[in-house]
This record gives structure tokens, C-alpha cells and sequence, in this order.
């Protein structure tokens, strides 16, 4: 097994990290585009978030299929031939003629972006020691807030310039170079046991993670949590865009910057562990997102800036937890429990604009925040309760 700061442990850690880094760079780039889409294609604030929400629906399917099917052949092959295939969609999204080709395209990619991170947790806890896997999951988090902030950066700065063909042709050679390096990088498996799969043994196992209660709790809680705050930051750009803002892609796309309040917390958390339950961290990040949605009520951009950046906190502080509390939790098929997690994840994502798209039209931005705190009590609620459970049954946690 490797162990913490091994030479082993950082070469993996680094080549999932990247990884990590080039799923979301192709998975957001468009995300500060959509004002500037919407008024291109003439379509309504719903159905320009299509191109979000379509990619992020696929991305939830593909984990269906990818986490089971890396139970029986194997994790770091279905890695590397995702992310090619995703580097060679974003070439396509440059040359797209149309919206609906646009769309078209979207879905497939979404689809192969689900490679990694339906597996690579289930990767970590195969190879890594318990210490070891607390510890990568953490930065690996955290390079998916940097992987968000830099799709788009380069969506709204290179879109600025020369239009969303020249950001997705970019985008695309860069996953292409971050590819040779991943696929150079990731050491070759030495724990993996491959189970031979079988579709009726694939589906038990994903039933019977539903219905251990703990897990299905961690699942809604993760997927309610995502669709309250990456729909957020789509609504956010529609808000900033419009008067007094007035913001242009570029600065739309700086906005984003405030996802490393998340890299923060995600590289922090495996710490704060040691001083409380996994349980009772998801709890603080909950109410600190609670927090920082409040606070982008104030009518001032540096507020805003403010209150996106305690929400980015609070919700991969949460996010980090319950993500590495499922592989903690799952005894068996570890890659599809881990795969479940974030179908929830994603499926909450493209359905996030269904719930706040009518907040949207009867209250502006108020309706979001208000359409934000139902959903975020539920997952407090949901929070409380485990962390009520793990003590009740006594379960060891890493706090000390």
C-alpha cells in the first residue's frame, strides 16, 4: 500500500490531481459564455443552461457505467482513454455549426468526462493506506476547484477575444498536452483485485448501496448541495451581467476566482478530521454555505465576490467529506459505491436549473438565495442526522 508523502504517493496523487484539473477545465469553460450564448442562439435563460446541464447529465450516466465496469477491468486504462476521447471533443466543440450541434457534442462529452471521477477515489482506495487516501483526497478536491476556475478563466478571457470556438480549441490542445503527462505519470495498479463483471451482480451492488441508509443520506446530501451551488454561480453570471454590474465574459469569468476559497478548505479538511467527525465537518460547510448565500445579497460587487467565496468554502469543505466518507463507508464494490456518490453529484447539477429557474423569474437573484435555503436545510438536516447516527452506533471516526 503506498503511504503519505511517498515518492509513490505524490507522482499518483499529482497525476490525478491533474486529471482532476483537465475533467473540469472541459466540464465549465462554457459556463461564463452563457450570456453572450444566449443572446447569439436567441434562446432563454433555460435553455442556454442546456449546455451545462446536458453535459453534466451525461457525466452522471456515465458513472453508472464506468465505477461497476472499473470493478472488473480495471481503473487507470478507462482514466486515460476518457480523457483523450474528452480532449478530442472540445477540438469538435470548436467547429460546431449550430446550438444543436453544440448540444449534441456536449452530451458526449459529458459522457467520457465521466471516466475519472468515477474512479479515481475507488484508485486511491485500492492503492493508498487510510492516512495516505485522507490526505489525496483532499488536494485532489481541490484540484477540481482549480480545474473549475480555470475552464473558465480561459472561457471567458479567450471567448472575450475571439469567440467560444477559440476558447473550446483551446481548451481542447490543452487537455490534449495534459493527457501525455497524466498518462505518463499514473503508476501502474499493484492492490487492485478485478471481479469478473456480471450486469445482475452490478446492479445489486448499486441497490444495495441504496439502501444502506448512511450512504443514500451521503448521496442526496452531496447531490443537493451541488445542485444548489454550481447553479448558483450560472444565475450569479446572468445577475452581474445585467445592470448595475454590467460585467463583460472576461470579468464574468474572474468571478470564478472564488473557487479557491474551496481549494482552501478541500486541502484543509483531511486536518480538520482530527478534531472532528467527518459527520460534523459536512454540518460546518453546510451552515458556512448557508452564510456565504446570504451574503451575496448585498448589492456590491466586493460582497459578492465575498459571499461566492464563503460558499465556495463551505461547499467543498462538505463535499470532501462526504465524498471520502462513502469509499470510508463501503465494504464491497467500492468503485461503484464511490461512482453513486457522484451520480447524485451530477444528476444534481442538471436538474439545479429546473428548481431555480422559477425562483429566478418571480424574484431575481432574492428567489435564488430563497430557492437555495430550502434545499440547504434539507441537507443540514440530512448532516445532523448522521452525525447523531455515527455517534449513537459508536463508529470510529479519524477526530482525536
Amino acid at each position: 500500500m503506498i503511504v503519505t508523502r511517498s515518492r509513490a504517493w505524490w507522482r499518483a496523487t499529482l497525476a490525478l490531481c491533474l486529471g482532476s484539473i483537465l475533467v473540469f477545465v472541459n466540464l465549465y469553460a462554457p459556463q461564463p459564455l452563457l450570456p453572450d450564448l444566449r443572446q447569439t442562439y436567441g434562446v432563454s435563460t433555460l435553455g442556454v443552461s442546456l449546455v451545462m446541464s446536458v453535459a453534466t447529465l451525461a457525466l452522471a450516466a456515465a458513472l453508472l457505467v464506468f465505477g461497476p465496469l472499473s470493478d472488473a477491468i480495471g481503473r487507470g486504462g478507462i482514466m486515460r482513454v476518457t480523457l483523450l476521447v474528452t480532449g478530442l471533443c472540445s477540438l469538435g466543440l470548436a467547429l460546431a455549426p449550430s446550438f444543436e450541434v453544440l448540444l449534441g457534442l456536449r452530451l458526449v462529452q459529458g459522457f467520457v468526462l465521466g471516466g475519472l471521477p468515477a474512479v479515481a477515489i475507488a484508485w486511491m482506495g485500492d492503492e493508498f493506506e487510510r492516512p495516505a487516501l485522507m490526505a489525496a483526497v483532499g488536494l485532489y478536491i481541490g484540484a477540481n476547484t482549480l480545474g473549475g476556475i480555470g475552464g473558465r478563466l480561459i472561457g471567458g478571457g479567450i471567448g472575450e477575444i475571439g469567440g467560444a470556438s477559440a476558447s473550446f480549441l483551446t481548451v481542447g490542445l490543452v487537455t490534449l498536452a495534459g493527457v501525455a503527462l497524466f498518462w505518463r505519470l499514473l503508476p501502474a495498479p499493484r492492490q487492485f483485485t478485478p471481479r469478473r463483471f456480471e450486469l445482475r451482480g452490478a446492479l445489486m451492488d448499486l441497490l444495495g448501496h441504496l439502501r444502506h441508509p448512511p450512504l443514500l443520506a451521503a448521496y442526496l446530501l452531496g447531490g443537493i448541495n451541488f445542485l444548489i451551488f454550481i447553479n448558483q454561480y450560472s444565475y450569479i453570471t446572468f445577475r452581474l451581467a445585467e445592470e448595475p454590474f454590467g460585467l463583460s465574459a472576461r470579468w464574468l469569468g474572474m468571478i470564478f476566482l472564488t473557487y479557491l476559497g474551496g481549494t482552501l478548505s478541500s486541502v484543509f479538511s483531511g486536518r480538520l478530521t482530527y478534531h472532528l467527525s467527518q459527520p460534523a465537518c459536512m454540518t460546518l460547510g453546510i451552515l458556512i454555505l448557508m452564510a456565504g448565500t446570504c451574503i451575496t445579497l448585498v448589492n456590491s460587487l466586493a460582497w459578492v465576490t465575498v459571499g461566492l467565496t464563503v460558499n465556495a468554502v463551505g461547499f467543498f469543505l462538505a463535499h470532501s467529506m462526504a465524498s471520502s466518507w462513502v469509499s470510508r463507508q463501503a465494504q464491497r464494490a467500492r468503485g461503484s459505491a464511490s461512482a453513486l456518490y457522484l451520480v447524485f453529484y451530477y444528476l444534481g447539477a442538471s436538474l439545479g436549473s429546473l428548481w431555480l429557474e422559477p425562483f429566478w423569474q418571480q424574484g431575481g437573484w432574492l428567489g435564488v438565495v430563497i430557492g437555495s435555503w430550502l434545499l440547504l436545510t434539507v441537507t443540514l438536516g440530512i448532516a445532523l442526522w448522521l452525525w447523531r447516527s455515527e455517534r449513537d452506533l459508536g463508529q470510529p471516526s479519524l477526530a482525536r
